[in-house]
């Protein structure tokens, strides 16, 4: 299938900034863009479609998600993190199962693809559940089952979470062509124990993994580690082993000067929640300090327990806002740079090479935003107009490795109506 988008406004990845080619075009052939320029390229094309009063830009990337938890939106609003997640998430998590876990995860990618994301990292259970349904989506994801140990009986090797673990990594890893691949991850130094966290980095890193994380969320996190062991999370993780193979650590919104120097050197990619940091109340993550010290920053949602949405473009705009407001000073942060984090930034955390930036032979994961809105005119900075004043209903079109999966409201391989009909049902086993 060849495709010809022409009139459009393209936003295009030079160096560290961004750059916008006016009134072009871009070409796709099967799964890869093949052209991008201002003059119409030569060939015949199976469709042509005019594009004019729309920017095309690359698709964002959320790298923190829990995805069905879109079934939790809302339960235990305004309460401690502690107390949200133990005496009101995992109540109800508790009833999950395979059937509701999908039926969730594709209410949760209706809300994610039709706000611009085309790639997601996902930490839950139930995990060939999510996978299959991001395979009929036709988004990419990277997935995980994450390692948990409360008994002191437990034993790593018969551990039914490392074995779930085990199968989705060998039925699922580089499925549908490398769209879906499989990440290990370890869920937090409070819900696992120390050897349990030394084997399973070792089996990370016999099959070639990333290493998905929860790194110093909260002071209460963070204290309760240095008093329990004598050193903070990240050094925990990093004595342990995690740190030696690709890994990623989501909030990190306590972490130390230490910790900083600690990750920049373990090359660990950090992923920032602004949101949920926030609705949670467990303060604001270093962020600045950590881009000074050369670390590879994304951005994620988290679930939407505790967002309480899946929107990127909301991510991006209170990333790109919060830390001026908490450091007064406006210049601490730049739009093109919290931009690279929801796009080639965490294409990089993904092992993902070839997408996060629109030009020739990356893979053809773009997104279109329809400019003709009274909320984006005039457009006198593209990028700060992406940041600052987009909203993920103006995205107008979804492509995934060359494939459409939204164009002006209409999904074109998910059926909303029965998506919204299995997720009323999945709410009446749940509460």
């Amino acid at each position: 299938m060849k495709i010809l988008f022409e009139h459009a406004d393209i936003l295009i990845t030079e160096g560290n900034g961004f750059s916008e080619l006016k009134n072009a075009y871009l070409a796709v052939e099967g799964k890869k863009i093949t052209y991008i320029g201002t003059e119409r390229p030569e060939g015949h094309y199976d469709e042509v479609k005019d594009y004019s009063s729309k920017l095309l830009m690359p698709g964002l990337i959320n790298t923190h998600c829990h995805a069905a938890m879109v079934m939790l939106r809302g339960l235990g609003s305004d309460l401690p993190l502690q107390e949200w997640l133990f005496e009101k998430m995992m109540p109800v998590e508790d009833r999950f199962d395979a059937k509701t876990i999908k039926a969730a995860t594709y209410l949760a990618l209706l809300e994610m693809i039709s706000t611009g994301t085309v790639s997601f990292s996902d930490m839950y259970f139930f995990c060939p559940a999510t996978a299959e349904a991001c395979i009929e989506a036709g988004i990419k994801a990277n997935i995980c089952r994450p390692l948990q140990s409360f008994d002191p009986a437990d034993k790593y090797e018969t551990l039914y979470r490392k074995l779930e673990a085990d199968e989705l990594f060998r039925d699922y890893n580089g499925a549908e062509d490398g769209r879906i691949l499989i990440d290990d991850s370890i869920h937090a130094e409070y819900t696992c124990r120390e050897d349990f966290v030394r084997q399973h980095a070792l089996t990370a890193k016999a099959r070639g993994t990333r290493m998905h994380i929860h790194l110093s969320e909260t002071k209460k996190e963070h204290d309760e580690c240095i008093q329990k062991f004598g050193k903070t999370p990240a050094r925990w993780f990093a004595d342990l082993g995690t740190f030696d193979i690709p890994a990623f650590a989501a909030h990190c919104v306590w972490i130390t000067d230490e910790d900083i120097a600690l990750l920049a050197e373990k090359g660990v990619s950090v992923v920032h929640n602004p949101s949920s940091n926030m609705k949670l109340g467990s303060g604001f993550a270093p962020i600045v300090k950590m881009q000074k010290a050369g670390i590879n920053i994304t951005l994620g949602t988290d679930g939407a327990a505790s967002n309480n949405n899946l929107n990127m473009f909301e991510e991006l705009h209170i990333a790109s806002i919060i830390h001026k407001g908490y450091m007064l000073d406006s210049t601490v942060t730049k739009c093109s740079e919290t931009l690279r984090m929801a796009t080639i930034n965490g294409a990089k955390l993904q092992g993902r090479p070839n997408t996060g930036a629109l030009k020739v032979g990356n893979a053809a994961d773009i997104i279109a935003i329809d400019l003709d809105k009274p909320h984006l005119f005039p457009n006198n900075d593209t990028v700060g107009l992406i940041c600052y004043s987009a909203q993920g209903s103006d995205v107008c079109m979804n492509m995934v490795d060359g494939k459409i999966l939204y164009e002006n409201g209409e999904f074109l391989t998910l059926d909303r109506e029965k998506i919204m009909h299995d997720a009323r049902e999945a709410q009446k086993i749940l509460y």
